[in-house]
């Protein structure tokens, strides 16, 4: 009897206990839900502030908002939450830093992305001077020259491998943009396009706007200010201690995919970016409008 009933007081406690792993795993379940959705759907803005002793006094303070990897996504009707985060950030100028249509996405073709894409524009250009330069999907889209010529009938900036002098007060700064590399075959390479530059205007404080986040060392040994790109999106999944875990060819643990990098004397800012490519989705890496402040050291 007393057998009987030790077992029988077993088998209880396991009934009990087996609702409390359910519970958990189901707060856990929940738990993961919440953090999938908020990752894939809430924008935050995050703030650099960049010192340099070399920077022109008139433009300490010169705020740059950086938007990459956009890839025809809609924050809010028409993107007007986009727009009025960008308008908040008080940018002296904007930076489009490529993919701001997307390869192929079966609920928006390419005309629609390109409707999005001037919503956006018409809703930037008046905030402040915006500049754009290629990414990869663009060249992949097949729409490369609609879009380009969408962007400079609405007011944008494109820089192809070509800079132009920034003024404020008197001074200048140099800012550049460098093509996608899915671009033309015989386009310039940075290396060349860069030195280009300082042979024509010499080492001035120089910010250069590029789609891709792999060549911080050639630009740290060229002697560039700031770099500020995107294409890696942040990783995709970003886990505790790693850089992200998926990088843009689907190599794992990947570097450079978000945030402040430095090569010498050279800042490199990646921004996670605004939209995600054919479905893919983010954890623990919310999209991003990058604000980059700079300031006279």
């Amino acid at each position: 009897m007393k057998g009987s009933k030790k077992a029988e007081g077993a088998g209880a406690a396991r009934r009990r206990r087996v609702p409390v792993i359910l519970i958990i795993l189901l707060v856990l379940v929940l738990a993961a839900v919440v953090i999938l959705v908020d990752s894939n759907t809430r924008l935050v803005t995050t703030e650099f502030g960049l010192y340099y002793g070399n920077l022109p006094a008139a433009f300490d303070g010169y705020r740059i908002v950086v938007l990459s990897d956009i890839h025809a996504a809609e924050i809010g009707k028409g993107n007007e939450t986009l727009i009025d985060i960008v308008s908040n950030a008080k940018p002296d100028m904007i930076a489009i830093t490529g993919d701001l249509i997307d390869k192929v996405q079966a609920a928006k073709p390419v005309w629609k992305q390109l409707e999005i894409a001037g919503q956006l524009i018409e809703g930037l250009t008046p905030i402040a001077p915006v500049y754009y330069v290629t990414g990869n999907h663009e060249w992949d889209s097949g729409e490369i020259w609609s879009l380009l010529a969408l962007l400079e009938e609405k007011g944008v900036h494109v820089l192809r491998n070509n800079y132009t002098l920034l003024e404020s007060g008197g001074e200048t700064i140099i800012l550049a943009g460098t093509d996608d590399p899915n671009g033309p075959a015989d386009m310039v390479k940075p290396r060349k396009f860069i030195r280009g530059i300082f042979d024509a205007e010499g080492e001035g404080f120089t910010v250069v706007l590029t789609h891709r986040n792999s060549n911080l060392d050639l630009y740290g040994a060229l002697g560039v200010d700031l770099v500020l790109c995107g294409h890696a999106h942040g990783g995709l999944i970003r886990l505790p201690f790693t850089d992200g875990l998926i990088g843009p060819r689907l190599d794992f643990f990947p570097t450079h995919t978000n945030g402040l990098y430095t090569a010498g004397g050279t800042n490199m800012v990646v921004s996670r970016g605004v939209g995600n490519h054919m479905g893919w989705t983010r954890f623990l890496n919310n999209p991003q409008v990058v604000v980059v402040e700079l300031r006279r050291a």
